[in-house]
């Protein structure tokens, strides 16, 4: 993305908030702060000018006031979830957009783990809240099987070189359960062995691509034959594949 320049934030146990600037404008916007200390420092002196929510569990949106209260921060989020944004002022959506100085952003509707989560795509990256994991995707707490999968494929039709920034570390944990679908992947058994690494030295596994997590996250697979094969569902549906991945995952 020329002249934007994303910086990762660890937050509470393992939550990523993000730092997105366009120096040259003076722009600074921080996605999913989930409090308010890590923003503030990894700011070092810079004025936060944006907070953009994908969601509106705590975990995503719990540094919001405190940090609009200091910077005086215009808060995006979902229109459609506005109700439950804390101190939203500009509500978005998929039809509209939104505009980050210079630069377009265009808006996914992507409910399932909340009915009103969304992504930001930006020029090259997308954040994708909780929806979208490496090697996973969220819970369904307010959704349904066929909504995700919905969501996933809004996601999954952006270029592959896209850089996926998502909600949470999650992905060790991820990778284990992949294998145990589809061990005979060899871009995934890669992956682990990659992950592992880099999760030894205490490093970050984001950002993903689109590209490589339709290579590997298995559920952007549910028409793997191996995957089917583990399920047992080989001449199954795309949604009953995608939910039973989901049930296993559950109680992985």
């Amino acid at each position: 993305m020329p002249g934007l320049k994303i910086e990762i934030i660890a937050c509470l146990k393992d939550n990523y908030a993000y730092l997105v600037g366009d120096p040259a404008a003076g722009l600074c916007a921080v996605v999913d702060p989930s409090e308010a200390a890590p923003v503030e420092a990894a700011l070092e002196g810079r004025r936060l000018t944006h907070i953009l929510n994908t969601h509106h569990h705590w975990d995503h949106s719990g540094g919001n006031r405190e940090l609009k209260e200091k910077f005086g921060a215009e808060v995006v989020g979902p229109e459609k979830d506005r109700s439950r944004i804390p101190a939203i002022d500009v509500g978005v959506d998929e039809a509209g957009g939104w505009r980050f100085g210079e630069y377009a952003v265009r808006i996914l509707e992507v409910p399932a783990h909340t009915k009103g989560a969304i992504a930001f795509v930006f020029e090259g990256a997308v954040f994708t809240g909780d929806t979208l994991f490496a090697l996973g995707c969220g819970r369904l707490f307010e959704g349904t099987p066929e909504m995700m999968v919905q969501s996933l494929a809004k996601l999954a039709a952006l270029p592959d070189e896209t850089r996926v920034y998502c909600g949470h570390e999650y992905t060790l944990a991820n990778a284990r359960f992949a294998m145990t679908l589809e061990p005979g992947n060899a871009d995934l058994a890669k992956r682990f062995r990659e992950i592992e690494a880099l999760r030894a030295k205490g490093a970050p596994t984001v950002p993903s691509s689109i590209g490589l997590e339709k290579r590997t996250n298995p559920f952007l697979r549910t028409a793997s034959a191996e995957i089917r094969a583990a399920l047992g569902m080989e001449t199954a549906g795309e949604v009953e594949v995608f939910a039973e991945i989901r049930r296993r995952k559950d109680n992985f």
